[in-house]
């Protein structure tokens, strides 16, 4: 009898474990594959909310947890540590296949652990593009990896341009679709009882450094900060993610406290940051989610600065600059009411689209010997 085939989910984010949740419960239904699952990153920071609770939480099996960073490392130290730790693991439990997903230091590390020691790699959602450093790391997890699940055909495009070969590309959507069109998420209710959110109305703000723009960074959130508070509106503010500047961020963060007109987190369940943000007024800042996830809700967003430059444009995201006045104007005009919802990234079967590729034995031939493909 055919050993389990051994497959490891390398997750360092509550947003990546959010989008993954779905490939691994489904990749663990079925006795023919083994799930592990790496555990470092964001999850394993207190100052985040330690979110590795999340992932033991959701019953997974074989999970082991890894500290990869301390609060004042630089991504080039993250990397460094996440590649030392991930390394020494494979080797323990030889797997069949590393999957990662995105474009932070922590799927750079699998990928390069898989590509280095002869490992299957599998990449979630390359092919995207941004202004920023995380474009780099994105396309640099593409050429290391040797099999790419894609949300749709212009992320598809894209790696063809990087030399992929089409028959490793599968389109199967943004597995976060999955759960955004699901039944199981929480009420609205039982997410403002769980984080005490009082509010009828609402933005939603999440905004991240941009590592190569880090010298405007404090006049940036200022900027944000100004407009926020300058509006008199409710917000539900998320931290941001752990680059570099993001101590520049939780200074601004302060003038906050205390205030009645913001609640602020470390971090939120990501099926509970679903319900909020589907019943948001409007998302503002930076994030992947803005151009994502709210244009799926049809939720509007202001969009700042260059961090998710050439994502996608929607009728719903307004791109602002930081400018107090066109941010404060942007705000005051955003329009509440609902736009229509977009299915660039996928239907909502990203799962089973995976779980049916690796059900496929010729699958698993892909060699791992890769030959950059010219277009013709």
């Amino acid at each position: 009898m055919e050993h389990p085939k051994k497959i490891v989910f390398v997750t360092g984010t509550r947003a990546d474990f959010g989008k993954l949740k779905s490939l691994m419960k489904i990749i663990q239904s079925d006795n023919q594959f083994e799930l592990h699952v790496f555990v470092t990153g964001m999850h394993m920071l207190a100052k985040y909310g330690y979110t590795c609770e999340e992932v033991e939480k959701a019953n997974f099996t074989n999970i082991y947890k890894f500290i990869n960073q301390n609060v004042s490392d630089g991504m080039d130290h993250v990397l460094a540590k996440s590649i030392l730790g991930l390394s020494d693991y494979v080797r323990e439990i030889d797997p069949d296949m590393i999957i990662v997903h995105g474009d932070r230091v922590e799927a750079l590390a699998g990928a390069t652990v898989g590509a280095l020691n002869n490992v299957l790699t599998g990449h979630i959602e390359g092919g995207e593009v941004s202004g920023t450093i995380d474009e780099l790391i994105r396309h640099a997890v593409t050429k290391l990896s040797h099999a790419h699940f894609v949300a749709n055909n212009e992320a598809q495009k894209r790696l063809l341009q990087l030399g992929e070969k089409p028959e490793a590309t599968y389109i199967i959507g943004s597995p976060d679709i999955d759960v955004m069109n699901s039944n199981s998420l929480p009420s609205l209710a039982d997410v403002k009882k769980r984080y005490e959110i009082n509010y009828d109305n609402y933005g939603v703000v999440i905004f991240h450094p941009v590592t190569t723009e880090l010298e405007d960074l404090k006049i940036h959130i200022h900027v944000l900060v100004d407009a926020l508070m300058q509006s008199n509106k409710n917000y539900v503010v998320i931290y941001p993610n752990n680059d570099n500047g993001s101590e520049i961020i939780f200074d601004a963060f302060d003038r906050m406290i205390g205030n009645e007109n913001f609640r602020i987190f470390p971090s939120m369940r990501f099926e509970h940051f679903l319900q909020l943000l589907k019943n948001a007024d409007f998302m503002i800042g930076n994030s992947s989610a803005g151009v994502r996830e709210a244009p799926h809700f049809g939720v509007p967003t202001i969009n700042l600065g260059t961090r998710q430059n050439n994502r996608v444009s929607l009728p719903s995201i307004i791109n602002v600059n930081f400018d107090l006045v066109s941010l404060s104007q942007a705000i005051l005009n955003v329009n509440k009411n609902k736009h229509a919802q977009t299915t660039i990234f996928g239907d909502g079967n990203s799962a089973e689209k995976f779980y049916n590729i690796l059900n496929d034995k010729e699958f698993w031939d892909i060699p791992k010997q890769k030959f950059f493909v010219d277009l013709d």
